[in-house]
């Protein structure tokens, strides 16, 4: 059996330097924002060729603490892709704004640059510009857009470690980029973490101030904050994973490269554009039978996923927040996307047999 993931598999080859730093945490006695959270901050900061790293719990947590420092009113609007993981909508409402849908690139699965002006309105006061899949959405655009129109511009960058477009890293385009650490992201910790960074000394201290219980000196309290710290475990094994992830990334681009050289035209595989350089946290496919794709690959050993099966716009927990509004390219994604295996754990011979079984159906 191939699985879509093994997440043993994929973090074997860190365990030695894992157990070392544990024990150096551990002795260290200090585990919430010490040393390891100030480093990883540092070399994080560094990889992605921005100013400022914080260290958060989640990559929804990157994004609410984001939108909290942006300072919105009650009601304004922010633009984000119609099929986008929910946490992307859900952190937007957290902040009492509202989400306005924009339809997906059918060939690049992130959001239509074309569409976004027309969805612009009096209200609107930022684009959520979710980087899908491993590839960057294409900023030239979306930020020119921002300027005419003087809006802000996070970056969902929790699928997007160490993408590029046109040389230049995700999460360094916009006034945030919003990082996830969920373990199965290319670069995954071993429980949940995130990280928001910025090109601002002033937001990136409101934002480790808001962190923190809204204190940037213990038991005074300058704003309504939250408890949301990336812990000192998590920062460490990080720290130890963020000197492979180029490493992870080619592995990951090996694999992508033999699908795209070896998979039959029967399915629509992921676009290569000049000037992106994808990093496939995710390898999708589309196929009008999915259902049956997906149930065949596993009667044959072959384990995948649907990222994701359910539009936000149909998800019961959003029921009442869109009053009508239809978006077939997201229902077709919806409903023909397939994610096939392709973690740094899987060799090349499994990707081969993957290929194998696919053509054969």
């Amino acid at each position: 059996m191939i699985a879509y993931e093994n997440l043993k598999k994929s973090n074997q080859t860190f365990f030695e330097e894992y157990h070392e730093i544990f024990k150096s945490t551990l002795d260290s006695g200090w585990y919430i924002l010490g040393k390891e959270v100030e480093q990883f901050e540092i070399s994080f900061a560094k990889y992605c060729e921005v100013e400022h790293c914080v260290g958060v719990a989640s990559g929804l947590d990157a994004m609410v603490l984001a939108f909290k420092q942006l300072d919105f009113a009650i009601g304004d609007e922010v633009i984000v892709p119609s099929n986008t993981y929910i946490a992307s909508i859900l952190a937007i409402l957290h902040c009492g704004l509202k989400p306005i849908l924009v339809e997906p690139d059918i060939c690049t699965y992130n959001i239509d640059p074309l569409k976004i002006e027309a969805a612009v309105s009096s209200k609107t006061r930022a684009i959520l510009a979710v980087h899908l899949y491993g590839k960057m959405c294409d900023m030239g655009i979306i930020m020119a857009i921002a300027e005419r129109h003087n809006l802000c511009v996070i970056e969902d960058c929790a699928q997007a470690h160490a993408a590029r477009y046109q040389g230049k890293m995700a999460g360094s385009f916009g006034d945030f980029g919003a990082f996830s650490f969920y373990p199965t992201k290319n670069l995954g910790a071993l429980g949940d973490a995130g990280a928001v960074t910025t090109n601002s000394a002033i937001a990136s201290q409101k934002i480790r101030t808001l962190r923190n219980y809204g204190s940037s000196i213990k038991y005074v309290n300058e704003e309504v904050g939250y408890n949301s710290r990336l812990d000192e475990l998590q920062a460490a094994f990080l720290s130890v994973k963020l000197k492979y992830l180029d490493k992870i990334t080619a592995h990951k681009r090996k694999l992508a490269s033999i699908y795209m050289n070896e998979i039959n035209p029967n399915f629509v595989l992921p676009i290569i554009q000049e000037g992106f350089e994808d990093v496939y946290h995710i390898f999708a496919i589309r196929h009008p039978q999915r259902d049956r794709l997906r149930n065949y690959l596993s009667d044959h050993g072959v384990k995948t996923e649907v990222h994701y099966p359910i539009p936000p716009h149909k998800q019961k927990a959003m029921e009442g927040v869109w009053k009508g509004g239809e978006y077939p390219i997201s229902e077709e994604i919806h409903q023909t996307i397939l994610s096939l295996p392709i973690s740094y754990g899987h060799t090349e011979e499994e990707i081969f047999r993957v290929v194998q079984v696919m053509n054969q159906f």
